[in-house]
């Protein structure tokens, strides 16, 4: 979209008719004058467009960029048009006042970005077979061209097979990027993480790479945590905008390995319904719920022995922890900082380790702690436990789970329970009314462990992916991973789009 026009620079000091505060307009806003009877005004809330034809307006939050080139005032935003962002250009020629205008591109990416940085430097990873195939597709429909208008740089790789990620991460120049940006479903970000983990600087490579998750497969639910969407364009433009902050991680050690979850783990049940069901790949998302309803139906148990360092044990604490912290996030997030340009984890003079931090409480190989507490589960029918509200679309398992508060959220429920009361649990996620049901226990843990009884063969779960069957002990790390989440305190970020 072009549009020729003088350009010139003024303070508005009247409102365009029949433009109120309400609209979001200041009398003090600034406005580029673009020939007769049309300009470009910046408002509390966005980029206003007047011109003969129509008015509209840009949020802050949908401006990509904005720069000028040679004779041309370029600006980039994107498009809500049929659920998806496009992006769309506008150009106009300047002649005079090039010193002002500048002034005025640089309010527009202040507004635009507020603490969030721009021009992010990407390692893309994009996994061609997740997503029932289609993440390639998506990637070059969505998300490459709104990376290349917000002048964002990126290297991109298609992974070539399982584990692909751990390698490239293991490995990745972390001077040359600011986040690794995955494309797929939440197994290639846990070989990210762990990729990063398995390095001899682990510290360091956490605090200076975010791992940012656009929705391509069929297990998305981190995307759902940072970007609050499952659509690629818009998961995108989160990204684009983003903020980093720091996210608990959870080291899981079984015999001499040791692995790390940035989401969730799950035995019995939960697990089975999505490893059991992997021919079942094609369906999306419905394969869980067929899975559920499937064993919810055999009333099918899992015995397991469960010893727990609680942190809090009653569910009106845990929710008393939870808007205490919540408000504190809400406050830290108002007062955003530079600090939040580089890094999530600690400054370098705070590092007292290289690699991976320390385990407090050992691991599975070492006696259970005097001060945990061990809990017999006979007729055990899900295992769930994450330190992330979503599991997945509509799956809002931890409705009190904070990013960085450096405690897991443990539910526990039996297999044995009313079939009815089971089935009610599905309702319970989508209205947000699980974490209330009687038949769910709920605790805010420090760390835990599980061991199977009178089961030969079975399934965890450590964000999706399959492990050994074999018991397992876990421990969270404060705020030792680094994320993009959407930056909310944009002007038009919570109603854009």
């Amino acid at each position: 979209m072009v549009m020729k026009a003088e350009v010139r620079l003024t303070h508005c000091e009247r409102l365009p008719s029949g433009v109120g505060t309400e609209a979001g307009l200041m009398a003090d806003s600034l406005v580029i004058e673009v020939g007769t009877g049309s300009s470009l005004t910046l408002g509390s809330n966005g980029l206003f467009i007047y011109d003969a034809i129509r008015t509209w307006n840009v949020p802050f939050y949908n401006i990509l960029w904005a720069e000028l080139v040679q004779e041309y005032l370029i600006i980039n935003y994107a498009l809500l048009s049929n659920k998806d962002m496009t992006p769309v250009t506008l150009r106009y020629p300047v002649d005079s006042e090039r010193q002002q205008v500048e002034q005025w591109v640089a309010k527009l990416l202040s507004c635009s970005y507020m603490d969030s940085q721009r021009m992010k430097r990407a390692k893309v990873l994009v996994n061609p077979h997740s997503g029932q195939g289609k993440a390639k597709r998506l990637y070059s429909k969505h998300v490459e061209p709104l990376l290349r208008a917000a002048r964002c740089s990126f290297d991109r790789v298609e992974t070539k097979y399982a584990g692909e990620g751990f390698t490239i991460s293991e490995a990745l120049d972390i001077d040359a990027f600011d986040m690794v940006v995955v494309c797929s479903g939440d197994g290639l970000a846990h070989e990210v993480f762990n990729g990063l983990g398995n390095r001899p600087d682990a510290r360091k490579a956490f605090s200076k790479v975010a791992v940012a998750h656009i929705p391509c497969g069929s297990g998305n639910g981190l995307s759902h945590n940072l970007n609050k969407t499952g659509n690629v364009s818009k998961a995108t433009l989160a990204v684009i905008k983003g903020i980093r902050k720091p996210l608990d991680l959870i080291s899981i050690t079984q015999g001499d390995k040791r692995r790390l979850s940035f989401l969730s783990q799950a035995t019995g049940m939960g697990a089975e319904s999505d490893l059991a069901t992997e021919q079942l790949r094609w369906m999306g998302d419905v394969r869980f719920k067929i899975g559920f309803l499937t064993r919810i139906l055999a009333q099918k148990v899992y015995p397991a022995d469960i010893a727990v360092k609680i942190a809090i044990d009653s569910k009106s604490s845990i929710m008393d922890h939870y808007e205490k912290e919540a408000s504190k996030c809400a406050l830290e997030d108002a007062q955003m900082n530079s600090q939040c340009l580089h890094g999530g984890g600690p400054t370098e003079t705070d590092w007292s380790y290289d690699g991976l931090p320390p385990l407090k409480y050992g691991t599975i190989r070492d006696k259970i702690p005097e001060d945990w507490t061990v809990i017999p589960c006979d007729n055990l029918g899900i295992l769930y436990c994450g330190n992330l509200a979503y599991i997945g679309a509509d799956a809002k398992f931890f409705p009190s789970a904070l990013h960085n508060d450096g405690l897991m959220d443990l539910v526990l429920i039996n297999g044995n329970i009313h079939r009815r009361s089971s089935l009610k649990m599905f309702g319970a996620l989508k209205n947000e009314t699980f974490f209330d049901l009687p038949t769910v226990e709920y605790r805010k843990i420090l760390a835990y462990r599980w061991a199977p009884r009178n089961q030969r063969s079975g399934y965890i779960s450590v964000d999706g992916e399959s492990i050994p069957f074999e018991p397992y002990q876990a421990e969270i790390h404060k705020g030792l991973g680094t994320v993009i989440m959407k930056n909310c305190q944009i002007a038009g970020a919570t109603s854009s789009i």
